[in-house]
């Protein structure tokens, strides 16, 4: 077993894996109180601001811009550790957690790991589609557009360079929205002055979305309008039917439908991780786990789970909470007063609001009491988004980013960046 190197002391010890923003807040508010030691475990050694990756996809920003390392939050703590590693196992009874590095005791362990990618079991979709769920895939994601941009300068043959050029996203909720909105800004403002060899007015944006509207957490008037949006912007939304096959050629939707594309963006579904130790009757669907109204896991004293990975059934949401941010934040919240305090309260979650920015002063806001569109829903997604990124510096290059992208109509970030091994 190898030595994890953390002091055994009286204080009671929190194990936090995952540092999403679940488990990052819940590692701020603990490591305040000297009650506590606070280990945090993560497979990266940074916090990912998951809501702005595929601005790093389109050459909008840096990827350093959007992390945030975890040791730099925990530099001045001194009940607080960080460990670099992936968990395989639970022991309840002997109150282990079982990681690549070695086994680590706790008095509590909290699940915050999130949630990846969910191809529903299809395996040639796993080999062929892209995702978007890290900073490394949004970065692969832009290497893969400004290569087959590259490669279509110099392809002589039609159809062939279509297949370079033309792109489809699979999942109309956010995510893919805001992907489509982002690629369709790229090819009218972009692609006319960087590749001028190129006609852009021959390259297909497809969103394929299963149900019969985008953005159906929505409001069906952000939905129309979002949509609209994108429409205008040259996108074809194509909704109604799901995604059967991809051969890496060829999308092929179950009524029959096929369109062709070397690039299929997936952003259609997500699914946690199943983790051993954890049992069978506490998973349900989207291998979430199931968690009482204290976030308590079913059938495991002392283990919590909290943000994506968690589910909360109750009358008012009989599908558990959504998926975003604000729930993951709000838990730990709710967590973090139960621990300090030694209480019970239950989790009540508090709808701030969804929004989503297809472009150029084009976003939608559903607020309580109204419903936003154009510049001011605009306007307000990039105050909550710069808002809510970690770090001064970070805040002022993304500041910086997009006022230079605004002002410019053009982005400088367009740069391929393969890393090669040495030798």
């Amino acid at each position: 077993m190898i030595n994890v190197n953390i002091p055994r002391t009286e204080q009671q010890r929190i194990i936090i894996v995952g540092g999403g923003f679940a488990g990052l807040n819940l590692v701020r508010k603990l490591s305040k109180n000297s009650n506590f030691q606070v280990v945090l475990i993560d497979k990266n050694n940074y916090h990912q601001f998951q809501p702005l990756f595929y601005q790093v996809a389109m050459a909008g920003l840096e990827p350093s811009s959007i992390v945030f390392p975890f040791r730099k939050l925990i530099q001045k703590t001194t009940n607080c550790y960080f460990r670099m590693a992936e968990i395989e196992a639970i022991d309840v009874d002997k109150k282990l957690l079982q990681t690549s590095i070695g086994s680590i005791a706790f008095d509590k362990l909290i699940i915050a790991t999130g949630v990846d990618t969910n191809y529903f079991g299809n395996i040639e979709l796993e080999q062929n589609v892209i995702p978007m769920k890290s900073v490394s895939e949004a970065l692969y994601l832009r290497n893969i557009i400004l290569e087959d941009y590259e490669a279509a300068l110099i392809e002589t043959d039609h159809e062939k360079r279509q297949h370079l050029l033309d792109i489809v996203i699979v999942g109309g909720g956010p995510t893919g929205v805001e992907v489509a909105g982002a690629l369709a800004e790229m090819k009218k403002y972009v692609l006319p002055k960087d590749y001028k060899e190129l006609n852009e007015e021959q390259i297909d944006i497809y969103l394929l979305q299963g149900g019969d509207r985008i953005l159906d957490g929505m409001s069906a008037s952000s939905s129309a309008k979002a949509e609209l949006y994108l429409q205008n912007l040259g996108v074809k939304v194509c909704k109604g039917s799901y995604v059967s096959t991809f051969d890496g050629k060829t999308v092929t939707m179950k009524n029959g439908t096929t369109y062709s594309a070397k690039k299929v963006i997936w952003a259609a579904g997500i699914a946690g991780k199943k983790i051993n130790g954890i049992p069978e009757t506490a998973y349900v669907r989207g291998n979430r786990i199931k968690t009482n109204e204290f976030h308590e896991i079913v059938d495991m004293p002392n283990c919590y789970a909290l943000g994506d990975i968690a589910y909360i059934q109750s009358d008012q949401l009989p599908y558990g909470h959504p998926q975003v941010a604000q729930v993951a934040i709000q838990m730990a919240n709710n967590l973090a007063k139960n621990l300090i305090n030694n209480t019970h309260n239950p989790f009540e979650y508090k709808d701030l609001g969804s929004m989503a920015t297809i472009g150029r002063n084009a976003a939608v806001v559903d607020l309580k009491r109204m419903k936003l569109t154009g510049f001011i829903a605009w306007a307000m997604w990039l105050f909550v988004h710069l808002f809510s990124i970690l770090g001064l510096k970070n805040k002022l290059f993304v500041f910086i980013n997009w006022v230079w992208n605004y002002l410019t109509y053009d982005q400088s970030l367009r740069l391929l960046i393969r890393p090669r091994r040495k030798g």
